[in-house]
C-alpha cells in the first residue's frame, strides 16, 4: 500500500473524533471528490480513494483500534488493501448523497496489478453499492465471533455454530484447537456466501473470544494465579495447595518468596509444548490480633525482626 498520510489528517478530524464526526467529514469530502463530479480527473480520483480508505479504517472499531495502537507502519504490516475494504459497506451513505451507480466506484477500487505486471481484478465489499453482476469475491466471506469459556480454550473443544447463508441458516461443528487465544481466526473453507452468477463460494472466518476466568490469568501460554498465605508462612516458608489448570497442586513456598514458577503447568499447544504457571504470593495481614499474638510480635520487634 506504500506510505500514506495519517488517516485522521486525511479526513481532517482529531484523533478523539466521534464516529459521527468521522462520518460527517467523509460525507463532505466524498461529495467534493466523487468521480461523478470530477470526470477524467485523476487527482480527484486518487483523493477519493484516499479518503475512502481512511474512512474504511476509522469507521470500523477494530481497525481503528489497531491503527491507533500500531500507527500507519504497523497497521499496514497487518492489513492489506483487501483487508481494509473487506466488509466496508457504504451503500446507504452513497444513496443519501445521490449516487446510484456502482460502476465508477467498483472500477477505481477494482484494479490491482498481479504478478508479472498483468492486470487482475480484485473487488471489495461495498454492499449494495456494487451491482450484483460484479459481486466481489472478497465480499463472499462471512465473519462470525465465537466466545468460548476459558477452560475450553485451554483444553480445546468442539462447538456447534449457526450462521446465515443465502440458502438459510446452517449449522457446522467447529473444532477449537487447544491453547487458542482471543483474536485468533479459524477459517472454514467454502462456508461463506455463494455468488449466484459465478458459483464462487467464500469462506467463513470465526474470530475467537476467550472468556475470563475468576482464578487464572493468561499471558500467551503462561498462567498466573495469586495465593494468599499467613505472615508466619511467608517468613518461615510453607507447603500449600495452589490451583492449576490440571487441578490442585501441593507447592512448596520458600521463605520470603514473592513469586514462584511451576514449569510446564501452563497452557498446552498443538505441538505438545506447554507454558509455565506463576504463583504470585500475597501475605495475608490480619486485621485483628489477640493479646498473646501482640506480645509475641513485640518480642520479635525487640529482636530486630
Amino acid at each position: 500500500m506504500g506510505t500514506k498520510k495519517d488517516y485522521y489528517e486525511i479526513l481532517g478530524v482529531p484523533k478523539n473524533a466521534s464516529d459521527e464526526d468521522i462520518k460527517k467529514a467523509y460525507r463532505k469530502l466524498a461529495l467534493k471528490y466523487h468521480p461523478d463530479r470530477n470526470p477524467n480527473n485523476k487527482e480527484a480520483e486518487e483523493r477519493f480513494k484516499e479518503i475512502s480508505e481512511a474512512y474504511a479504517v476509522l469507521s470500523d472499531k477494530e481497525k481503528r483500534k489497531q491503527y491507533d495502537t500500531f500507527g500507519m507502519s504497523g497497521f499496514q504490516q497487518r492489513y492489506t488493501e483487501e483487508d481494509i475494504f473487506r466488509g466496508f459497506n457504504i451503500g446507504d451513505l452513497f444513496r443519501d448523497l445521490g449516487f446510484g451507480s456502482g460502476d465508477i466506484f467498483s472500477t477505481i477500487f477494482g484494479r490491482q496489478t498481479g504478478r508479472g505486471g498483468r492486470q487482475r481484478r480484485q473487488y471489495y465489499d461495498f454492499g449494495d453499492y456494487i451491482s450484483r453482476e460484479r459481486q466481489p469475491e472478497g465480499g463472499l466471506d462471512l465473519n462470525y465471533e465465537l466466545e468460548i469459556p476459558f477452560m475450553d480454550a485451554v483444553r480445546g473443544c468442539s462447538k456447534r455454530v449457526s450462521f446465515s447463508r443465502q440458502s438459510g441458516v446452517e449449522e457446522v461443528d467447529v473444532k477449537i484447537p487447544k491453547g487458542i487465544e482471543s483474536g485468533k481466526k479459524l477459517r472454514l473453507k467454502g462456508k461463506g456466501s455463494i455468488d449466484p452468477y459465478t458459483g464462487r463460494t467464500g469462506d467463513l472466518y470465526i474470530t475467537i473470544k476467550v472468556g475470563e476466568h475468576p482464578v487464572f490469568k493468561r499471558t500467551g501460554n503462561d498462567i498466573t494465579v495469586k495465593k494468599a498465605i499467613k505472615l508466619t508462612d511467608a517468613l518461615l516458608g510453607t507447603v500449600t495447595e495452589v490451583a492449576s489448570i490440571d487441578g490442585p497442586k501441593q507447592v512448596k513456598i520458600p521463605p520470603g518468596a514473592k513469586k514462584i514458577r511451576l514449569k510446564g503447568l501452563g497452557v498446552p499447544d498443538e505441538k505438545g509444548g506447554r507454558g509455565d504457571q506463576y504463583v504470585e504470593i500475597e501475605v495475608d495481614i490480619p486485621k485483628k490480633i489477640t493479646d498473646r499474638q501482640k506480645t509475641l510480635l513485640e518480642e520479635l520487634r525487640r529482636e530486630g525482626l
